[in-house]
């Protein structure tokens, strides 16, 4: 009961909290916003953990709470002691894909003979609908090309965990989902850059050969060096498995919490057109993925799935892209703001669709007790 109180207390403090940020906001005391936004944030998070169907907001509720600090306080996430944090990206990005390697075997890979039509249909819409989205809206936006490039990035990568995650919550089918993230991942390193010169190649010069590298070095390294780990010590990578996710998402926070401080002045000009934009971007790649999906014949529960997955992308991958081309405050700045808001609508379209079975999964279950049936008349 105590336990109950506690989180239902935090939950009201934090609305208390909402709406007084929401006032100064809109009376143009924004710069008086800050403390009242990060305790909003903090007490949503103790509220959140008190509830089961709130439990998947913790996370996203932190990194809010991170963001603030960090549009706030930016001088805390810039420069420590003459050390640039920036050059802290690219190595927890590593961090992560090892993290990603450790978790993976062969055997998620087997969905890619027993469904072909399925990885096909999800890798080629992951690849193909966000990075045409993205262009479309940055050739609308009116930004500058470097933050305009920005969005056709956060477009042309990969999934990441997260959409894993999600998957599993939404009853989608997490076999595939994980197939779809590995196979997007490991040809990331050749279709991004090359997609990127492609769509954004008219708003800044693009180096394929370059970035090619450079996503080899924070994707395919890290992953195979987790292969290769998980497969030399088996059962002893449990520890890091349990691990790794927290890590994981420690770094991700990290990350988002560089980009805002180093893009401050650029969010306080465009942030609410930025948000805009990038939310009918993540909101497209769920529509046009699920219906592509289900044009191609494909069932609801992988429709599900490669409307997460396309829906869904790797912002860490992107904002390591941007940091080393020495655009973070730039082009860093739609992948900063891609990371948190698909957790919230992932977190929401996962608790909508974990409410509805999907239809071939209900006929599954109806149809055993006559196969029983028939089994048992046999013997």
């Amino acid at each position: 009961m105590k336990k109950f109180n506690i989180h239902s207390i935090s939950l009201s403090i934090a609305l208390l909290l909402f709406i007084i940020s929401i006032v100064l906001i809109s009376i143009g005391n924004i710069e008086h916003a800050g403390m009242p936004m990060l305790a909003l944030f903090c007490f949503l998070a103790v509220g959140c953990k008190g509830y089961e169907s709130l439990n998947g907001y913790v996370f996203t509720a932190l990194l809010f709470a991170g963001i603030v600090l960090a549009f706030y306080y930016p001088q805390y996430f810039i420069e420590v002691k003459g050390y640039k944090l920036t050059n802290l990206i690219v190595p927890l990005i590593q961090i992560i894909m090892f993290g990603m390697g450790i978790s993976m075997s062969v055997k998620d890979f087997a969905t890619v003979i027993k469904s072909p039509k399925a990885v096909f249909v999800g890798v080629s819409a992951q690849l193909g609908v966000m990075p045409i989205i993205g262009f479309l809206l940055a050739k609308t936006s009116g930004f500058t090309p470097e933050i305009a490039a920005g969005i056709v990035l956060i477009g042309a990568s990969p999934s990441g965990v997260a959409s894993n995650v999600i998957a599993y919550l939404a009853r989608a089918n997490v076999a595939l989902s994980i197939t779809i993230t590995s196979i997007a991942t490991l040809i990331s390193p050749f279709v991004t850059p090359l997609l990127m010169d492609l769509l954004a190649g008219e708003f800044i010069e693009i180096d394929v050969l370059s970035m090619m590298w450079t996503i080899v070095k924070m994707i395919i390294l890290p992953i195979g060096a987790g292969l290769l780990f998980n497969q030399l010590l088996g059962s002893k990578t449990k520890l890091l498995n349990k691990v790794m996710p927290v890590v994981s998402m420690v770094g991700i926070g990290v990350i988002i919490a560089i980009i805002v401080s180093k893009g401050r002045d650029n969010l306080l000009d465009i942030g609410g057109f930025l948000l805009l934009l990038v939310f009918i971007h993540n909101l497209s790649g769920y529509t046009l993925g699920y219906w592509y999906a289900r044009l191609l014949k494909l069932s609801e529960r992988d429709a599900r799935t490669i409307a997460i997955e396309v829906g869904m992308q790797n912002g860490g991958l992107a904002s390591g892209i941007a940091n080393s081309l020495g655009k973070i405050a730039t082009m860093g700045l739609a992948p900063a703001v891609f990371g948190p808001l698909m957790n919230i609508t992932g977190s929401i379209l996962a608790s909508y669709w974990h409410k509805k079975t999907p239809e071939e999964s209900i006929q599954t279950k109806k149809s055993k007790p006559s196969e029983l049936l028939i089994t048992n008349k046999e013997n």
